[in-house]
């Protein structure tokens, strides 16, 4: 199995601390580059895009993605993203995850094509596990 680029994109430090520990200790990525909020990340798509368009490995297969966040929230980040999505060939799959256990947000969640899942905080080895077997 090929091992995936991940990106953590979550405002909270102390979650982003955790998550990587797991991911690490996971053995499944190759690398893990995390963002504080939706903006972040959007801009190093666009830098990605624009700089090495035919390096399609600088981006991340899988992207584990918080709501909630300052600057550009989760709902944001998927709008811009959708925007950019056809200048990269890469399929990138989305999943949200949050504290919230609100319906509409699952719900939301559904309405867009890249969001795989929808996975409640705290993220676990086991829920790493079955991303990486949804590929």
């Amino acid at each position: 199995m090929t091992k995936k680029a991940i990106w953590v994109i979550d405002d909270d430090t102390i979650y982003q601390i955790i998550i990587n520990k797991i991911i690490q200790r996971s053995e499944l990525f190759s690398t893990i580059t995390s963002f504080k909020n939706g903006k972040e990340a959007i801009d190093a798509l666009y830098d990605t895009i624009h700089t090495k368009p035919d390096n399609i490995d600088v981006l991340p297969d899988i992207i584990l993605l918080d709501i909630n966040m300052p600057i550009m929230d989760g709902w944001e980040f998927m709008e811009k993203m959708g925007q950019l999505k056809s200048k990269f060939s890469k399929n990138i799959i989305v999943y949200i995850v949050s504290s919230s256990i609100a319906t509409e947000d699952k719900n939301k969640s559904k309405t867009y094509s890249d969001i795989l899942g929808y996975l409640s905080k705290p993220v676990t080895m086991n829920d790493l596990e079955l991303i990486t077997s949804n590929e």
